[in-house]
């Protein structure tokens, strides 16, 4: 018997990804970590299901199956005891990776993953071109419309607004940025990350949201603009190194840290990280909370999040409209929570009461 089979048979699968360098690397990409400013963070999501019926289904995202400036996963370890896990590269342009689980009635169901990274802070100077070469079909890629993010009517209409009088991509990029401070605000109560309907925040004029919302926002209207754009969906790792309360995680406990944050590609510098949601958030959450955007803290986060990013933070996929393997449900908008289902449908990945998940992070010396 192969050992993979051996595993299966046991109720018990893992595996471990080394994923090959691609795109643009910072110069001390070769150096340790702790020369070459890369951090190590290993983070374990554990997930049960509490009231199962029948077979029941369980998927979590795993960390970027590709590498980055930012981040470089090293793996992604899992164990289904009494049912049977894989990994499925679903997207490859959207470096998708999912944990698939899957438990016969009468077992309980417990999915267990441990991804551990590397990441490193990130920041493209806006003031040195580098002209690098650009893969045409992703910047093909991350122009498409999809269910949540379109690019036509009221986005369109929008997006030509805003960059009017704009002559470069980085003017283009730079005016969404500062409308979509100015006009949006963080809304506590909002569930999860939000949803990231921007053709219904426009059309209602309510541009309230969390990070899912406002950033989804800020990649329609740069792709409605003719500027590649793509949300990254992850989770905050560690606290922040910058001061900021509200942009970290308080402990090695980060259930309800997930984050979106997104990046736009211009011609002479690449892939460029930008971050309004997180604007957005200081102003609500810093203390003593409800800062104006004059400031000073507001203004620090406002100028560093076009262009940079703090890398507290672990991506899992830049991917809309997953399709989850196996399942027999719609797919969902984006891929950041723990996913289920019985033979009853879907479970609400926030309700507690029938779906548990805790995540820890902690950082490896």
């Amino acid at each position: 018997m192969k050992r993979r089979d051996f595993l299966r048979s046991v109720g018990v699968a893992s595996a471990a990804l080394a994923l090959p360098k691609t795109g643009r690397l910072f110069a001390d990409d070769a150096t340790s970590a702790a020369t070459g400013g890369w951090r190590t963070f290993e983070i374990t999501t554990r997930v049960q299901v509490l009231s199962p019926s029948g077979e029941t289904r369980v998927w979590l995202p795993a960390a970027l199956v590709r590498s980055t400036p930012f981040q470089r996963t090293l793996s992604n370890k899992f164990e289904a005891v009494g049912g049977t896990a894989h990994l499925v590269e679903a997207d490859k342009a959207d470096a998708l990776g999912i944990v698939a689980a899957t438990f016969p009635s009468g077992v309980p169901p417990v999915l267990t993953l441990t991804s551990r990274v590397q990441t490193k802070d990130y920041a493209v100077a806006l003031s040195a071109p580098e002209r690098p070469k650009a893969d045409h079909a992703e910047l093909v890629h991350c122009l498409q419309p999809n269910k949540l993010i379109p690019v036509d009517g009221i986005v369109k209409e929008t997006a030509t607004e805003i960059t009017k009088g704009a002559t470069t991509d980085v003017d283009k990029a730079r005016a969404i940025y500062e409308w979509i401070v100015e006009n949006t605000f963080r809304d506590p109560k909002t569930r999860g990350c939000g949803i990231g309907d921007i053709r219904f925040m426009l059309e209602t004029k309510d541009l309230g949201g969390k990070c899912a919302d406002i950033n989804a926002l800020y990649v329609g209207l740069a792709r409605a603009s003719g500027l590649p754009a793509r949300d990254i969906y992850g989770i905050r790792t560690a606290k922040s190194e910058l001061g900021y309360k509200s942009l970290g995680a308080s402990s090695e406990t980060v259930t309800g840290a997930q984050h979106c944050r997104a990046e736009v590609y211009l011609s002479d510098y690449g892939w460029v990280p930008v971050d309004p949601a997180d604007v957005r958030k200081v102003v609500l959450e810093e203390p003593p909370g409800n800062r104006p955007l004059d400031d000073g803290m507001v203004k620090k986060a406002r100028a560093r999040l076009f262009g940079s990013w703090e890398m507290n933070w672990m991506a899992f996929n830049f991917a809309h409209d997953v399709a989850l393997p196996g399942s027999s449900g719609k797919p969902v908008g984006y891929l950041m929570y723990p996913q289920a289902e019985t033979s009853d449908g879907r479970l609400d990945s926030l309700d507690a009461k029938s779906f548990q998940y805790d995540i820890t992070s902690k950082e490896i010396a």
